[in-house]
């Protein structure tokens, strides 16, 4: 007689599927099924379970009751996302006179009625915040007593400011930056007890993701982020993990597969393609996608090119999306924010004849180079395009790696915006730039502007450490007399809140579009309250140029340069 199919919950949480071979042999058709010994086992979502029974298969009671559950739940979010007015699901945690806006109203709540929940929200929306007050909420309800933050570098420094400056509940918060013994140490004294007297706080533990998988014992036998065991784990910038084979990455979901609770951030999830969403959700609710990357891949990716390993387009995509969103709030700044408007100007600047003739020499070199010299690879287009922007921002490099200043072009142009702006009209003014051989002439240009009216000024580039940044915007912020923060590109990309400016100078930029963007968005966040401008150096018929209009049409100049490298060196006029 044939044994009928039969579904039960097991106490780690996975469907689990009996019965004899022919009633089973369409389980393994289901997204996420896989064999375990003589059963079938699906992870516990209401997608398996629906699949479950279109194949025939009786749900236990058990299983009905927490497939209803997750239905429920379900139904609750879209409802939440779909109303005009959202009231709070439980009292948020923030101090006065602070409090949330509408959209993160939504997001608080549905990350209170999930235990892994996406908060996929543009950068200066306020997923920091929104996080801070579902943290303290879920503390002062007895859910959770620990917490682990991972987090970029340039980011990890702004969650203690967070919850010092919004958090309504007690809290101790560890940075664990600085070496191997430093980190421990702060560990060890985030998790020592209170003392007498004392309410007991949410403690909070922060990392960047390069030391995630890091801190261990010497032997290797203990991990102090294991050991910490947090009960919510939030993954900050999560598209930091798309990588499935990636240490770091799989240390992640190590550390959510032992909280009860899980958020993911992130603004921009899908950088690449499709197939980056994988990693980042297997942190966050494995139940959601198949539970391998291969299963997920043959399902959601149309593969092809050599050995069926370039990715040539997305399938499913309405399901993806579905599921995507299912445990998730996405919105964009221009849906949920009365933000002031950006404008951008392009300010031209001449070079003088002689830097005019050397980089016409310069391009000449790199065209002949690249025409002779065999395979063109990207390196070998990105180095000579480097070389070209450097000079339009006054300095060169030679073959001993020492760098000369050959003209003062674009530093004469910022000296007249400074000059205006901030020395005439009283305004502070942010400028960024990606070299740091500009950063150091620009700093020097600035102290001789800044000698009589004894303004300050501050500067962030990569040699400054994660826990000291947190001063430097501070005191940009709040300082009346501080007027000029200067930013190196990639160093300032995340995590910092500039909004006492308005206007952006651009001395130069790079070509990777997200950065730029991201960059832009330190000024237009919440908190701001007047237009946002930003200006841009470039020197007409230059390479500059070409790297703008990439930037304009959100291009990333680095992966068209092989095919288009003749384009790009080319002329401008």
């Amino acid at each position: 007689m044939k044994e009928r199919p039969f579904a039960n919950l097991d106490p780690s949480g996975w469907i689990v599927v009996t019965g004899d071979a022919a009633a089973l042999r369409y389980v393994n058709r289901i997204p996420g099924a896989k064999r375990r010994g003589s059963v079938w086992v699906l992870p516990a979502s209401l997608d398996s379970c629906t699949e479950l029974k279109a194949q025939g298969v009786t749900l236990a009671d058990s299983l009905e009751t927490a497939a209803a559950r997750i239905d429920k739940v379900r139904r609750y979010c879209d409802s939440v996302k779909r109303s005009e007015h959202a009231e709070p699901l439980k009292p948020i945690p923030i101090k006065a006179p602070y409090s949330l806006y509408q959209h993160q109203v939504k997001a608080y709540n549905i990350a209170l009625a999930l235990r892994g929940a996406a908060l996929l929200m543009d950068m200066g929306t306020g997923k920091t915040l929104t996080t801070v007050a579902v943290t303290g909420r879920r503390f002062l309800d007895g859910r959770i007593k620990r917490v682990l933050i991972i987090a970029p570098t340039s980011v990890c420094a702004v969650w203690p400011a967070e919850y010092a400056k919004f958090g309504d509940f007690p809290s101790r918060v560890a940075l664990l930056l600085g070496d191997h013994k430093q980190r421990v140490r702060q560990l060890q004294w985030l998790c020592a007890p209170a003392p007498t007297g004392v309410p007991e706080p949410l403690r909070v533990a922060v990392i960047n993701y390069e030391s995630a998988w890091r801190l261990k014992t010497d032997d290797g036998k203990t991990d102090y982020l294991q050991q910490y065991h947090a009960d919510l784990v939030v993954c900050d910038e999560s598209q930091r993990i798309k990588s499935p084979t990636a240490k770091q990455s799989k240390a992640v979901w190590k550390l959510g597969d032992l909280a009860t609770y899980r958020i993911l951030l992130s603004g921009t999830p899908i950088q690449k393609d499709t197939r980056d969403i994988w990693s980042q959700y297997r942190f966050l609710d494995p139940s959601v996608f198949p539970i391998t990357y291969g299963a997920f891949e043959k399902r959601y990716a149309i593969m092809g090119g050599f050995e069926g390993r370039q990715y040539i387009g997305s399938r499913n995509v309405e399901e993806l999306t579905r599921k995507t969103h299912a445990c998730g709030f996405r919105i964009k700044k221009e849906e949920c924010l009365d933000l002031p408007p950006k404008t951008y100007e392009d300010y031209p600047v001449q070079l003088d004849d002689k830097s005019r003739q050397l980089y016409r020499l310069i391009q000449k070199q790199s065209i002949a180079e690249l025409e002779n010299g065999g395979e063109v690879t990207a390196n070998h287009v990105l180095v000579r395009m480097l070389r070209l922007q450097q000079l339009t921002g006054g300095f060169l490099v030679d073959d001993k790696g020492e760098r000369h200043q050959v003209n003062t072009s674009k530093l004469d142009a910022l000296a007249d915006i400074i000059e205006s702006l901030v020395l005439d009209e009283g305004k502070k003014l942010i400028i960024f730039s990606r070299f740091l051989a500009e950063m150091d002439a620009i700093d020097e240009l600035v102290q001789k502007m800044f000698t009589k009216p004894h303004y300050t000024y501050v500067r962030i580039d990569g040699s400054v450490k994660a826990k000291e940044r947190g001063g430097i915007v501070k005191q940009f912020q709040e300082d009346p007399r501080c007027r000029i923060f200067l930013g190196e590109l990639d160093a300032c990309a995340e995590g910092l809140t500039l909004t006492a400016a308005q206007t952006v100078v651009y001395y130069s930029v790079n070509w990777n579009y997200a950065k730029y963007q991201q960059s832009a968005d330190r000024v237009h966040r919440i908190g701001q309250t007047g237009t946002c401008t930003y200006i841009h150096l470039v020197v007409p018929g230059t390479i500059d140029m070409k790297i703008m209009g990439a930037l304009k049409t959100k291009e990333d100049l680095a992966k068209s340069v092989v095919d288009n490298w003749r384009s790009i060196l080319t002329d401008e006029e």
